[in-house]
């Protein structure tokens, strides 16, 4: 996380993709702001299938606030695997792990993900995550 919002604007893509993946443990805890700092008020979020791209930091911020209700996920952890940067964009390959709380069965499964950084703030996003997986493994 950046220590002050200006520190993230001298960031590179690799730098912000990093700090916003690495907050994730604390987005499912509730505790969204510092992380909401890295996303541009105008932040387009692809997040396909029947949902479509999501625009602005408000959508960005309900949909971090689904993933933290109600506490379905616990311990849950991120490591990027590989980061691959090209000017201002940022690709990362990672592994999500964590224990499915009413169950208590883990799961582990890979992620891709792609930021375009401007200024410091993520401005684009596009997201892959192995479902399937991680529906087999939770027994869903």
């Amino acid at each position: 996380m950046p220590q002050r919002a200006e520190d993230a604007t001298h960031a590179g893509p690799g730098e912000i993709h990093r700090r916003c993946v690495e907050s994730y443990a604390q987005v499912l805890e509730g505790r969204l702001e510092d992380a909401l700092e890295l996303i541009d008020p105008e932040v387009v979020d692809h997040r396909g299938g029947t949902q479509g791209d999501h625009r602005g930091r408000d959508a960005w911020r309900q949909k971090w606030e689904q993933a933290s209700a109600g506490g379905a996920f616990q311990d849950v952890s991120v490591t990027i695997e590989q980061n691959v940067v090209s000017g201002d964009t940022s690709v990362n390959r990672y592994t999500v792990r964590g224990t499915h709380t009413d169950s208590g069965r883990r799961y582990e499964v890979l992620g891709l993900d792609m930021v375009c950084v401007r200024n410091g703030r993520i401005v684009e996003h596009w997201a892959l995550l192995d479902a399937d997986a991680m529906r087999d493994q939770l027994g869903l």
